[in-house]
């Protein structure tokens, strides 16, 4: 039976506490179009400091600081799945130059600020500065999700936080280290080989594991539903054995370890990485929270105008020189170099580690190290409130987004497909067609439309395209088959609720009838793609409609009886496409776009373009 504790809460409903309000607090910012990362804070401090519902430390006991260090590992180990080397491509310098620049500057910087802002000693300032230069892929991943920035500026941000994450756990053990030389009777040279040692141990170690699981993967040694219960343990035994050598160099072997995977092209790459993004938005959201919670009121409280300044010093001076002066003439355009300055959120592995070498240096007889728990929080704090905020309105106004309005992306290149992006296009919404078959996106072409020729689904599209610009895909290709795979296989990352596809000509058949998993959903009418093609040969094109007080919906239905409505766009400029089941909106300034017979066979009716 659970124990309770003084808070009143067993750590069973502690753990059901933070799932609720981290997974809450992410589902609010979707519906409200709100960083989530800034509701997670709140609802941790509301939840620990400000009411006192939730004491992590008091719930959780000694099992706390073990399960954030777990945590983190996974989600180090996620961010390093991210890192495919193919995805580098033009961000190549610019990733290079922050990793092996930016550290070893920002490291200077940010101790030098700690040192003559903060206040701070020099072995403090050190320590704590080494930890400051993650950036955190924690908070990153969720604010990029929100921004939806280009392809370049996003990789250049994704490939800093996750590299530098353990960069900055293991300056802070060097760092540390070097401290104790001046507290204890260690030499330099001790201290210079037990980090070497560390660092290459751990380095092999992940290595070593990264071409064991990628090994045993593509040659079938282990079963399907076993692989991701086989990386999950993986992932532990890496990230012990690791710093059980040298501590938080667990962090350097498990993302290494990631990286490898990443780039050993495995077949059931796309399922894994799908299935730990999901395990990580949950570990994300609940470290989070478990880390705002664990705040005390005393702590918050500590806090004085010396933090501010500091806070202010890291973000206006310690954090723009050091990306400036790591990109300096290179390849990275200006605007580029500017939102990269100005946006350096820091996550749950600063507070993490530094809790923990705050707490060692107070051990070791250096008083003020105490602080450093309370400048953590506030610098997460006021990273992630200010970037959550201003990095989608800065980047907009740097021309960084990857487009002001989502667009749709079209599969096939029918004249179905075109005319519907042409209507689209006209609406000023980015509209893409792809198709396999050059001669196929003619039309497209001359139509002035984006095009692209090749497989949506190879990573030659994952790579060159900035799919972030889109939120919808219709799939409309002749092969019934083909659209089922691209709706199916796009829809995690697009929505399912965003994914269609043309329907299928044997889906009638209970014979030939698929699972709810496989495929989109229908357009239109439900229609073929042999149909709506008939259609089209027929004489029939696409139209658009502006609802008003004067010719409202049913005036369209009785002046169009033929007419099929395929999407409508709100007064708020949001798309939205029809199925059989969907019924247009009704609001005033609403675009209906519709497939209808030949505009001189129809009486002329107001409002129609």
């Amino acid at each position: 039976m659970a124990t309770s504790t003084g808070t009143g809460l067993d750590p069973v409903t502690a753990f059901a506490l933070v799932g609720v309000l981290g997974v809450g607090a992410q589902w609010i910012a979707w519906r409200l179009n709100l960083p989530a990362i800034v509701l997670m804070l709140v609802a941790g401090l509301l939840v620990g400091p400000v009411f006192g519902i939730l004491d992590p430390s008091a719930a959780m006991g000694d099992l706390l600081q073990p399960i954030v260090a777990i945590a983190v590992a996974i989600i180090l180990f996620e961010g390093g799945l991210t890192l495919n080397f193919k995805s580098l491509t033009d961000a190549a310098v610019g990733v290079k130059r922050l990793v092996l620049v930016g550290a070893p500057v920002g490291w200077l910087l940010s101790a030098s600020v700690l040192h003559y802002v903060g206040g701070l000693s020099w072995a403090t300032s050190s320590v704590f500065g080494g930890i400051m230069i993650v950036t955190g892929p924690t908070v990153i991943a969720p604010l990029l999700r929100q921004a939806r920035l280009k392809r370049r500026p996003a990789a250049l941000l994704q490939w800093e936080a996750i590299v530098n994450d353990p960069a900055g756990a293991l300056a802070a053990v060097l760092a540390f280290e070097v401290v104790l030389v001046w507290q204890t009777a260690t030499t330099v040279e001790e201290v210079i080989w037990t980090v070497s040692v560390g660092i290459v141990v751990a380095t092999i170690v992940g290595v070593v594991a990264g071409w064991g699981i990628a090994t045993s993967f593509a040659r079938g040694w282990v079963p399907e539903y076993m692989k991701v219960p086989a990386l999950f343990v993986s992932v532990l035994i890496v990230f012990a054995a690791s710093d059980a050598l040298l501590h938080e160099s667990g962090l350097l072997a498990v993302t290494i370890m990631g990286v490898w995977i990443a780039n050993a092209h495995l077949p059931s790459y796309s399922e894994m990485h799908r299935f730990k993004e999901h395990a990580t938005i949950l570990l994300v959201s609940g470290v989070f929270i478990l880390l705002a919670a664990n705040m005390t009121r005393e702590t918050l409280l500590s806090m004085n105008w010396q933090t501010l300044a500091t806070v202010v010093a890291v973000i206006l001076i310690a954090r723009p020189l050091t990306v400036l002066t790591s990109l300096a003439f290179s390849n990275v355009p200006w605007a580029e170099r500017l939102l990269v300055a100005f946006t350096g959120p820091r996550g749950v592995v600063l507070v993490a580690v530094a809790g923990l070498f705050g707490d060692r240096l107070v051990q070791a007889g250096i008083e003020d190290a105490a602080q450093i728990s309370s400048l953590a929080f506030a610098l997460v704090a006021g990273t992630v409130v200010l970037h959550g905020f201003t990095l989608k309105p800065v980047a907009r106004m740097l021309g960084l987004t990857a487009a002001t309005t989502p667009g749709v992306l079209i599969v096939g290149g029918s004249r179905w497909s075109v005319e519907l992006g042409r209507v689209l296009d006209e609406l000023e919404l980015p509209v893409m067609i792809s198709d396999p078959n050059r001669s196929h996106l003619r039309d497209a072409r001359d139509a002035g439309l984006r095009i692209y020729t090749g497989d949506i689904l190879s990573e030659g599209a994952e790579h060159r395209l900035d799919l972030m610009a889109y939120e919808t895909v219709i799939a409309a290709t002749d092969n019934d088959s083909y659209n089922t795979l691209v709706a199916t296989d796009l829809a995690p990352e697009f929505g399912r609720e965003n994914v269609y596809q043309l329907n299928r000509d044997t889906s009638e058949s209970s014979r030939y009838a698929l699972p709810p998993k496989l495929g989109g959903r229908p357009v239109g009418a439900g229609e073929t793609y042999w149909e709506v093609q008939r259609r089209m040969w027929d004489g029939w094109e696409f139209r658009s409609t502006s609802l008003s007080e004067e010719f409202t919906l049913q005036d369209w239905y009785d002046t169009n009886p033929e007419g099929i409505p395929v999407a409508d766009i709100g007064p708020r400029g949001t798309l939205r496409i029809l199925g059989p089941e969907d019924a247009p909106k009704e609001a005033k300034d609403t675009r209906l776009i519709a497939m209808l017979p030949m505009k001189e066979h129809r009486a002329p009716a107001d409002g129609q373009a």
